[in-house]
C-alpha cells in the first residue's frame, strides 16, 4: 500500500498473476478536522486514519483473494457476482485484535510484574515494578513478533513490507523507479511504524512511572486511557527527530525500528517489487489528477 498526502492506492496480485488495484482521492484527518492540526491530537488522527486505511486494504485483499474462485463453465464474467467479506466480520476482526492487544500488552505484563514482586521484595515498589512490566512488554512483543514470522503467510506479508520500503528509497533516491534499481536498496526503513511502536512502549514506561497509584485495576485503567495521549506524544518526539535527519535524537530513535526491520521485513522477489510500484505508480497518478505532485508520508 502507499499512501500520499492525497491519495491512496493498495495493489494486490492474485495467484493467477492478475494485478488488481484500489485506488482513491485522500484528504487529511486535518483538513477535514482543524483541531488534529494540534499538537499530540495530530499524531492521534494520523494513527487512527493509517489504521484506518489499513483495515480497508485488507478487506480489499482479502476480497481479492475470495474472488478467485474458479467460475463454472459457460458463466459469463459479467453475471459473476464478486466475493466479499461483510463490514461485520471486519468490525468483529478489529475488535478481537483490540482486546488481544490490551489483554497481551497491559493485562498480562503488568500481573506477572506484580506477582514477581509478590515472590521477591527486590522487583516490589511502584517505580521498579513499572519498569519490569516495561520490560516483560518488550519481550512479549519481539517474541509475538518472531513467533508469527516463522509462519509462511507471514513471512509473505513480510517480503511485501520489504519490496514497499525498497521502492521507497528507489523514489527517494530520483533515480528511475524500475525492479532492478528498487531491487538495490535495503528493506530497513526509518521512518517505518515499527519504530513508532517501540517509541511507544519506551515512552510509556517512563510516563507510567508517575502514576501515583498501586491499585492493579486502577493502574491498568489508567495506562489503558492514557495510550492515545501516549501515542500522540511518541508522534511528536517522531517528528521533531524527523525534521533533523542527522541528530543524535534521531538516530537514537530509529535505531530500535531499524533493528526490528530484521524480522517484519524480509528481502521480495521480483514479483513482489512489481506490485509494490504499481501501487507507487497508482497513488503518483492519484497526485498529478489532483494537481498535487506526490510525497510519501
Amino acid at each position: 500500500m502507499m499512501r500520499a498526502p492525497h491519495s491512496y492506492c493498495v495493489a494486490v496480485r492474485k495467484t493467477n498473476g492478475e494485478m488488481v488495484t484500489e485506488e482513491a482521492p485522500l484528504a487529511k484527518i486535518s483538513e477535514k478536522y482543524p483541531i488534529f492540526k494540534l499538537p499530540i491530537l495530530r499524531g492521534l488522527g494520523t494513527l487512527g486514519q493509517a489504521m484506518q486505511l489499513g483495515m480497508k486494504a485488507l478487506q480489499f485483499s482479502a476480497n481479492a483473494a475470495l474472488d478467485e474462485t474458479p467460475k463454472e463453465e459457460g458463466t459469463a464474467p459479467a453475471e459473476k457476482k464478486p466475493t466479499e467479506i461483510p463490514g461485520w466480520m471486519m468490525a468483529a476482526n478489529l475488535i478481537f485484535m483490540l482486546g488481544f492487544f490490551i489483554f497481551m500488552y497491559k493485562v498480562l505484563p503488568l500481573f506477572l510484574a506484580r506477582q514477581l514482586g509478590n515472590w521477591n521484595p527486590a522487583f516490589h515498589g511502584r517505580i521498579t515494578e513499572n519498569f519490569v512490566d516495561g520490560g516483560i512488554r518488550i519481550l512479549l512483543f519481539l517474541g509475538f513478533l518472531f513467533a508469527i514470522s516463522l509462519t509462511k503467510d507471514i513471512q509473505r506479508v513480510f517480503q511485501y513490507h520489504g519490496a514497499e520500503h525498497k521502492v521507497v528509497f528507489n523514489f527517494e533516491s530520483g533515480k528511475p523507479v524500475n525492479i532492478a534499481n528498487a531491487q538495490s536498496f535495503v528493506t530497513f526503513h526509518p521512518r517505518c511504524g515499527t519504530s513508532f511502536m517501540l517509541v511507544v512502549m519506551v515512552l510509556a514506561m517512563v510516563v507510567y512511572a508517575f502514576l501515583p497509584v498501586d491499585n492493579f485495576w486502577i493502574k491498568l485503567g489508567l495506562r489503558i486511557a492514557m495510550l492515545p495521549l501516549i501515542s500522540g506524544l511518541a508522534y511528536e518526539l517522531i517528528r521533531f527527530a524527523a525534521k533533523n535527519q542527522d541528530s543524535f535524537l534521531m538516530k537514537a530513535l530509529t535505531a530500535p525500528g531499524l533493528w526490528l526491520q530484521r524480522i517484519t521485513t524480509k528481502q521480495p522477489d521480483d514479483t513482489q517489487a512489481a506490485v509494490a510500484i504499481h501501487a507507487l505508480e497508482g497513488a503518483m497518478k492519484l497526485e498529478k489528477e489532483q494537481g498535487g505532485e506526490l510525497v510519501i508520508a
